[in-house]
């Protein structure tokens, strides 16, 4: 029989010699010399060249072996291969064709193998056979057991690049304590006071200042993820040019010819127009600049620096500023996960009394009748037309360390109305103060009405400006990081260390775990980490990642399904009626209308296949692998949370189906318009600012007077100026593209990535059922009838589009949180 294996060399050089080693393991004949693991067949070896230059996407390199059939073995369940050069390689999968009575046999590998003078073990492989623990061919049961115990690692050492170790630790590696006090920040996990989700362990020393933190390192390339779990080659490239941004961003304002405020909204226009022109002693140097380097640093022709055009400023330039687009991106916007129906008023406080006095908001019913088309506010209520986005629990407990910093923000509570035609317009913002007396005095707050005309429309819009200070915040810190990006980490963890790549969830799962490692690696090297760009660009600053871990208290797996979420949030209500069983308060939701279709595809899916390989509850609670990747994921994984009475108990099929949808849900289509998004609107800083530097203006101070006058020049004092401005357009640029080798909700990178048949047919049914969607959902957006899809930006809602080209388009949902 002819063996045809598929590898890569990283960065393989012209003429360079590939060497290793190949023996087939029986999946049928037990070896009773080997503890009646499965008979080992002879060895193969194999040595050839690669005629392929360097290049930053290896090309697939295909090698051809004969196997001589062998009785002793029967037929192939794994293979074992040693890597016998000097350099890792990356083994794409091996087909063994015409194998006597089973046609070809199908190894998917896709993994990185080191040479053995680094893994001293041999790799083993399986096929795409999958399996429960007890339906093992038993000659693999004991290379499926070892395999696991390999990933499990022993809990000790520093872990290195080849290693290939999953296990958990703490978040004790934001601050750098040994620069100073100033330097240090708490460890998040492992306590009661910040509780957080578990990241992936590196098993570095701790720091001289403290025992507790663990020391930093150089380059985000060099922190430890277990090297199947690092990008590409082809996103390596994206992700060291985001790098290099980051570093350019300390020198590119004094190579600008340009002040470090702001001046007018003309000059912020700048940005994505004219540009801002280089000075003439580095003129000369950029003429020497690569075509690609100009076009990622934004320097045309002419060497002026200028960015993409953000698509909220496209078609029009004022259009954000109007209340209706204010309200439209709290369900169209890229944080449509936090407005919520108004179901008492006014709106209280959960915060503790004793240490926060009473928070209860102080808008009255004058406040915003005025506004309501004729109703009381309880007959609104009772209508379901009045809505609540709310930052007040969310920001005070820290606004007193925040503000005394040079950021200077409030506490916020913003009701809107919604109206016949289907929109929302805001009644009346709250902007709240901790009392000058402490904390446990209360709140001292104002409220603001909308005005048309003279300073008090100023003050209206200003206010506006408070409000989406902290949606920007909230949205970065937890909608997109917390509730993303940390929350998966831990179940990426635990599938590798207790299911086995032989197991259907573990099949099931693991293409909505890739880059996310990485990528949080990356963010805890240069965004979310002591002096990083959360840090220097948002309003908490230092307190940025204290405040998601006083959130993550609130944080519940099972609301995390989008229905369970709206109908928490009052933005749906069950119906019985319906075939969805819910029934959206605002019909023209587009976060929502578009995430429940989606939502309810991949629940389907999950269905089908679970139906597959758990045909009772009880092969769901007689399954050892799972019940301990549950065990593990709840009591170690989000261990500080592992006393909830929230957490299904995994004993049904039920509880399996609901588990695995809300994971792949995460970490796709919930993460997707959270981050894609982010250029489309926050590319236009006043859009989003991160962070306000004054207060309110109070009458009778000059800043009032500047406020009453130049409403352009008073916004442009109060939010990010020039410089971090700079610095976080920068990032989410990169943030929100696309690579040319993302792979979307839908697809799969490989063909065979199972040998059950039924499953093949139900992942490709989900696959044109998602493609249907994104048709309804250009369709939706075709509709004038639905304003909130468009709004007066005319700006269509596309970030739960589940396809998408390669760059920054405002669409797409990837299988994983990748970028």
């Amino acid at each position: 029989m002819e063996g045809e294996v598929v590898l890569k060399k990283k960065q393989s050089i012209f003429g360079q010699d590939i060497l290793f080693s190949l023996q087939l393991i029986s999946r049928n004949n037990p070896d009773p010399a080997n503890g009646l693991k499965g008979k080992v067949g002879r060895i193969k070896y194999c040595a050839d060249r690669i005629n392929t230059l360097q290049s930053w996407s290896a090309e697939n390199c295909t090698f051809k072996l004969h196997f001589e059939w062998d009785d002793e073995v029967g037929i192939p369940g794994a293979f074992q291969i040693q890597n016998l050069h000097n350099c890792e390689f990356f083994l794409v999968h091996l087909t063994l064709k015409d194998v006597r009575g089973h046609g070809d046999i199908h190894f998917p590998c896709n993994s990185w193998v080191f040479p053995t003078i680094k893994d001293l073990s041999h790799r083993i492989f399986f096929t795409n056979e999958t399996y429960l623990p007890n339906e093992t061919p038993s000659p693999l049961v004991k290379y499926r057991e070892e395999e696991l115990l390999n990933l499990r690692g022993n809990g000790t050492r520093e872990l290195q690049k080849w290693d290939r170790v999953y296990d958990y630790a703490t978040y004790n590696d934001l601050g750098n304590p040994d620069k100073g006090e100033d330097h240090a920040r708490p460890v998040l996990g492992g306590n009661s006071t910040y509780p957080y989700p578990r990241r992936g362990r590196t098993g570095r020393l701790a720091t001289n200042s403290d025992r507790n933190s663990e020391r930093r390192v150089k380059g985000w390339t060099n922190i430890y993820v277990p090297r199947d779990e690092e990008f590409t080659e082809l996103k390596t490239k994206d992700m060291t040019v985001l790098k290099a941004k980051l570093a350019s961003n300390v020198i590119q304002p004094k190579l600008l010819e340009c002040e470090e405020e702001f001046e007018s909204l003309e000059d912020v226009l700048k940005l994505y127009t004219g540009g801002y022109k280089i000075p003439k002693p580095f003129k000369k140097a950029t003429k020497y600049v690569p075509k690609f380097m100009k076009q990622t640093f934004h320097i045309d022709n002419e060497e002026f620096f200028k960015l993409q055009m953000p698509e909220v400023i496209r078609a029009s330039k004022t259009a954000w500023m109007t209340d209706e687009e204010f309200a439209r991106q709290m369900l169209a916007g890229v944080n449509p996960v936090k407005i919520c129906r108004l179901q008492e008023f006014p709106p209280k406080s959960k915060l503790d009394k004793t240490l926060y006095g009473d928070q209860t908001s102080k808008m009255t019913e004058k406040h915003i009748e005025i506004n309501l088309e004729g109703l009381t506010v309880k007959e609104a209520m009772r209508r379901r037309k009045l809505f609540l986005l709310d930052y007040q629990d969310d920001f005070m407990p820290y606004l007193s360390r925040i503000n005394a910093t040079s950021s200077k923000g409030y506490a916020s509570r913003t009701i809107l109305f919604l109206k016949n035609d289907g929109t929302l317009k805001p009644l009346a913002i709250e902007l709240s103060l901790p009392h000058p007396n402490g904390d446990r005095f209360g709140a001292i707050s104002e409220v603001y009405l909308p005005s048309r005309s003279g300073v008090e429309k100023n003050i209206w819009n200003l206010a506006k400006t408070y409000v989406t200070v902290n949606d920007t915040n909230y949205h970065e810190l937890i909608s997109h990081w917390l509730h993303t990006h940390a929350v998966i980490e831990p179940f990426i963890i635990a599938t590798n260390r207790q299911l086995s790549v032989l197991h259907p969830i573990h099949k099931l799962l693991r293409p909505h775990f890739r880059d996310t490692m990485r990528i949080n690696a990356t963010a805890r090297s240069a965004l979310i980490n002591e002096g990083g760009t959360i840090e220097s660009t948002f309003l908490p600053g230092k307190y940025a990642m204290e405040i998601s871990s006083i959130i993550y208290k609130n944080w519940v797996f099972t609301e995390q399904a989008l229905p369970n979420d709206l109908i928490k949030r009052g933005m749906a209500i069950r119906d019985p009626t319906s075939a969805e069983g819910l029934d959206l308060v605002i019909k023209d939701y587009p976060y929502a209308v578009d995430g429940l279709e989606i939502w309810f595809a991949i629940k389907a899916w999950v269905r089908d296949y679970c139906s597959i390989f758990y045909k009772t509850d009880y092969m769901v609670q007689q399954d050892p692998e799972l019940q301990s990747w549950w065990k593990e994921l709840v009591k170690v994984g989000h261990g500080d949370k592992k006393d909830e009475p929230w957490w299904p108990e995994m004993q049904t099929r039920d509880e399996l189906i609901e588990s695995c949808t809300i994971i792949i849900w995460i970490a796709s289509a919930l993460h997707a318009p959270l981050n894609f998004g982010q250029y489309s609107y926050g590319g236009y800083i006043l859009n989003r600012p991160t962070l306000s530097r004054r207060y309110m203006p109070k009458k009778g101070t000059p800043e009032y007077y500047e406020l009453e006058t130049n409403l352009e020049k008073a916004l442009l004092k109060t939010i990010t100026p020039r410089k971090q401005a700079l610095d976080v357009l920068s990032v989410i640029e990169i943030l929100s593209k696309h690579t040319y080798d993302e792979i979307y909700l839908g697809q799969r990178d490989i063909t065979n990535w199972t040998s059950k048949i039924d499953a093949l047919i139900a992942f490709e049914n989900f696959g044109r059922q998602i493609t249907e969607i994104g048709e309804r959902i250009r369709r939706r957006n075709c509709d004038a009838s639905l304003k909130n899809r468009y709004g007066e930006v005319r700006m269509p809602y596309t970030l739960l589009s589940p396809s998408s080209d390669a760059g920054l388009t405002g669409k797409g949902i990837p299988n994983s949180v990748s970028i």
